[in-house]
């Protein structure tokens, strides 16, 4: 697979800044692993969408979507489980 690009958006930054530091390189090692695959096998689909993804690390989930035509992943939100699927 071509390698792509991650797009930070939306709460990202400050999703980050809420976590604790030791969870964050690990965190940070998963979304750049996207580029190259951003199909995981941690990753699963979610419900009801056609190119939203969840990305398991540990107690902590990312959310992103994967635009094939244009070569991008798009990282929306990293949070806790119990908040993730509040917004």
């Amino acid at each position: 697979m071509g390698s792509y690009k991650i797009e930070p958006r939306g709460s990202l930054e400050h999703d980050l800044r809420k976590i604790d530091r030791q969870f964050i390189p690990k965190i940070l090692d998963a979304i750049g692993g996207l580029a190259d695959n951003p199909f995981p096998v941690q990753s699963r689909k979610m419900k009801g969408s056609e190119t939203s993804y969840r990305l398991r690390i540990g107690d902590y989930r990312v959310i992103y979507q994967v635009d094939t035509e244009n070569k991008a992943v798009v990282i929306y939100h990293v949070r806790l489980r119990k908040d993730v699927y509040k917004w």
